[in-house]
């Protein structure tokens, strides 16, 4: 079997070729083995490290088969998006762009969606090992090292992924970014800015529902690093390709974490087939 380089959102040449990765939690370990088991024509790759059990897990499987492993795909149009195929998220997705969905029922989906898309978001987090006793004797265990992760929603419909991921992680820290859009020129507007001091130690997720024009998480994403920001993420739940392409080549170091890769923006710059404005359907201002 010839060995290729690991990595992820290759382009498909054919029906017989894998598809790139589910999920891993680590770089590839330095010793291991791996077992290559066929059957017709979806292939599994498992790689078992000899020495550190938290690198086991690497799973590969045929795109074009079904599997029970279906959570992440990267796209191989856009190196930096990571779409979230979880059967939950798909199902919510899709009653959150309903037009008959309410505004209480619209806040819970944009909560519970951001929640799951942070558990795949935050797989990549660096972890620290610790010693602490049990009831009944000393056990080696891990936990997230570095800074207290940081979310920063950008105003105002960031606000709606909040509580979501706090409940995930509680002792996140909050920072918030204000802009807006020019429903003229399309290009953002800034007007608040607050992020905690220390941001060069910091994980950020930026978190807004719609990645349109792009010209917002730019801009965003800009106010962080100029604050200090290294370690950014961009959490969404619809993008359009416009969006993917402008953030991706402005900031090319920062993941895009989407429950949907929508069509095309129209001529006001809303994403088709989207869900309509969110910060309107979120405060019940449409």
């Amino acid at each position: 079997m010839t060995s290729r380089p690991f990595g992820v959102g290759l382009t498909l040449e054919d029906d017989r070729q894998a598809l790139f990765i589910l999920r891993h939690h680590r770089r590839f370990p330095p010793a291991s083995h791996t077992l290559v088991e066929q059957v017709s024509e979806r292939i599994f790759i498992l790689a078992s490290a000899t020495r550190e059990p938290m690198d086991d897990g690497l799973v590969f499987f045929h795109g074009r088969e079904d599997s029970s492993f279906s959570a992440m795909a990267t796209t191989p149009a856009f190196a930096n998006l990571t779409l979230v195929r979880h059967p939950l998220v798909q199902h919510k997705m899709t009653l959150l762009r309903d037009r008959r969905t309410p505004t209480k029922i619209f806040k819970e989906l944009v909560d519970e969606i951001a929640m799951l898309m942070a558990y795949e978001a935050t797989s990549e987090l660096s972890l620290d090992r610790v010693t602490v006793e049990t009831p009944l004797e000393q056990a080696t265990g891990f936990q997230v090292s570095g800074k207290k992760l940081t979310l920063v929603p950008i105003l105002r419909a960031g606000l709606g992924m909040v509580e979501g991921i706090l409940r995930l992680v509680p002792s996140a820290r909050v920072g918030h970014i204000g802009l807006y859009r020019d429903h003229d020129t399309l290009e953002p507007v800034d007007y608040y800015f607050k992020v905690p001091s220390d941001a060069a130690e910091r994980d950020f997720f930026l978190l807004d529902p719609m990645l349109a024009t792009g010209g917002s998480a730019v801009s965003a994403v800009s106010s962080l690093k100029r604050a200090g920001g290294v370690r950014i993420r961009f959490l969404c739940l619809v993008a359009a390709p416009e969006g993917v392409r402008r953030l991706g080549k402005a900031h090319p170091d920062v993941p895009v974490y989407a429950a949907a890769l929508d069509r095309e923006l129209n001529a006001q710059g809303y994403i088709l087939p989207g869900l309509g404005d969110a910060g309107d359907r979120l405060f019940g201002t449409r």
